[in-house]
Formats: C-alpha cells, sequence, structure tokens
C-alpha cells in the first residue's frame, strides 16, 4: 500500500478534470503550461496536499491548490472536494471577457464593407484598445 501514497500530477489533473486524458496531461506537463512555484513540473512530479499548481489550457490560466489525493477519475461533483481553484478574479475575468467581446466577421467572398458596415465595424471597435480593423479590411 505505500506504493499507492504517491501520486503523479498528470494523473491527478486528469482525475481531478482540469485535462480531458491522461495524455493531454503529461503532454501539458512536457510543454511546461504546469508550473509550482514558478518552475515546470514534470509528468511524473510528486503531488503533495498544500501545493499551489498554475495550470494554463489554452488562454485559460488556473491555479489550483491540492487539498486531497484523488487516484481515480470521479463524477465532478466529487472531485471539487479534491482541490480549491485559487485563481485571482481578476485573472477570472480576464477570461470571461474574451469570449463576450464582440467578433467581426464577413462572410468570405461578400466584398468590402459598405460605408455603413465600416461605421459600424469602427463604433464597435474602442478607440483606446488596439484591435485588428486594418487587418480585417485586407482579405
Amino acid at each position: 500500500m505505500a506504493e499507492k501514497e504517491k501520486l503523479r500530477i498528470d494523473k491527478y489533473l486528469w482525475a481531478i478534470r482540469v485535462f480531458k486524458t491522461r495524455t493531454l496531461a503529461t503532454d501539458a506537463c512536457k510543454a511546461g503550461r504546469v508550473k509550482l512555484t514558478g518552475n515546470n513540473v514534470k509528468a511524473s512530479h510528486e503531488v503533495k496536499p498544500g501545493e499551489v499548481y498554475h495550470v494554463s489550457k489554452g488562454i485559460e490560466r488556473r491555479e489550483i491548490k491540492v487539498t486531497g489525493l484523488l487516484f481515480n477519475r470521479v463524477d465532478a461533483k466529487k472531485a471539487v472536494d479534491f482541490y480549491e481553484d485559487v485563481t485571482p478574479v481578476e485573472k477570472t475575468q480576464a477570461y470571461r471577457t474574451v469570449f463576450q467581446a464582440p467578433i467581426l466577421r464577413r462572410d468570405r467572398g461578400a466584398g468590402r464593407p459598405t460605408k455603413k458596415e465600416r461605421r459600424d465595424i469602427e463604433e464597435l471597435m474602442d478607440d483606446d484598445q488596439p484591435g485588428p480593423v486594418d487587418s480585417f479590411f485586407e482579405d
């Protein structure tokens, strides 16, 4: 049973449902998207309760504190008992605003926008934020 005490980080991230497969969790560790105190973590790193891991998954950034060891994958309601999401609110809000931003998209072959369409596009774009306005018209 002493061997059962050790838990790899890739298996833990898979078990608490951060990654869909264990292979994706292993690949994230190899790519340096899983960190402990600013240092990259290997997939074979041993998980200990109380540690805080920084996990990058696409544009999502999460900070996960280990509250318990979970050796097998369980449903999401039970998995929540084995970790605590300590991601700062600012980072969570920044992630959510990406999905709430208006998407500027034109159908391929629609031609150049009319003067009215261009004004509508410019109205959507904020002057303070750099945006893809110039590259939007270069199709």
